[in-house]
């Protein structure tokens, strides 16, 4: 069988969509089938996405491959008589950020028309695959809301769980994600300045907003969190997750209605640490199970301040929550095997 793998991409931006593309590509390499990752950039500018669509429309792969998969929007528009899609999210923007303070479009009517246009060619487009899959239950959700297009939850794995292991449990509750708006790694800087305890905050990522890491600069420097804040504002490689989780205390990710649990919360679970998160956190709460794996507060600082200082005073409830959360990965049967059969069914 001759597999492709069609997402699109921000070019020479890193992340979770490229992740489950390419590590996909090298287990079926594993297994012996022939696959070919094709990306093709995209944006999700309102001035231009209907015309990014129509071109990923035009695009017919049913001469070069026996079954295509796509995930990143608009890649699942393209042509082919066996399609299935592992979906990882909408354009956000036009679905459940359409009322937000992260939409920039003003309620008028071309902007309503051009969502509804979206929406009928996002419906249409899953309408003709063979199956469709999504990355969580809260991305499931969507569809059928916005959709009524049923799907099956195919959680994705990590491509190296082994490299993560566990240390001492240090003071240092460390954030392993995207630096976005969205991902309110504000929300947490906030929290660190309501701690009573010598608890520490590493934020690690890379971002496509400077303006916003600027900005949390910014609150580090006017809240005098200098002694307290460490910020690495680039691309962190695997093998410095593994170094970064193995000392950590625990995790943190706090993003808005997120569409999985994050490829962070699977590397501390399996690094044997819990995640800290918030109750509006999305796919999250799929694996976060409160006081059991993780602890869920408040979106508010104080909140986040005091499941900070609670880990931080009581290591042992740190330590036992970290080892759930290790349990949770065998739980929820998370793994490459599962995968692979299933979009190749």
């Amino acid at each position: 069988m001759k597999v492709g793998l069609i997402s699109s991409c921000v070019p020479l931006v890193l992340g979770g969509a490229r992740n489950i593309v390419d590590w996909l590509h090298e287990k079926l390499a594993e297994r012996g089938i022939r696959s070919e990752v094709v990306y093709l950039p995209s944006s999700d500018d309102p001035q231009t996405i209907l015309e990014q669509m129509a071109a990923f429309r035009l695009i017919s792969l049913e001469n070069y491959f026996d079954r295509v998969i796509t995930f990143r929007p608009p890649a699942h528009v393209v042509r082919h008589s066996n399609k299935v899609a592992w979906f990882i999210h909408h354009i956000r923007l036009y679905y459940d950020l359409w009322e937000s303070s992260f939409n920039p479009l003003p309620d008028t009517a071309p902007s309503r028309a051009l969502r509804e246009a979206v929406m009928r060619a996002d419906t249409a487009a899953l309408s003709e695959a063979r199956a469709v899959y999504t990355i969580s239950r809260t991305v499931q959700e969507r569809l059928l809301r916005y959709n009524g297009i049923p799907s099956r939850v195919l959680y994705p794995p990590l491509a190296r769980p082994e490299i993560f292991h566990s240390g001492p449990y240090g003071d240092e509750i460390v954030c392993i994600s995207r630096m976005e708006p969205h991902k309110r790694q504000d929300l947490l800087l906030d929290a660190m300045r309501y701690v009573r305890s010598g608890v520490r905050l590493r934020l690690c990522g890379a971002s496509m907003s400077p303006g916003y890491v600027a900005g949390l600069r910014g609150r580090i420097a006017r809240h005098g969190l200098g002694d307290k804040v460490i910020l690495e504002d680039r691309w962190i490689s695997e093998e410095e997750k593994a170094q970064r989780l193995a000392g950590a205390l625990a995790l943190a990710y706090v993003p808005l209605d997120e569409d999985s649990y994050g490829y962070s919360t699977l590397e501390a679970a399996h690094a044997q640490r819990c995640t800290v998160t918030v109750s509006d956190a999305g796919g999250l709460l799929e694996f976060v199970v409160p006081e059991e794996c993780g602890l869920v507060t408040p979106p508010t600082p104080q909140g986040l301040a005091e499941a900070f200082d609670r880990l931080y005073t009581d290591r042992r409830l740190a330590q036992e929550l970290g080892h759930a959360a290790q349990r949770r990965l065998e739980k929820l049967d998370i793994g490459w095997d599962l995968v692979v059969d299933a979009l190749l069914a």
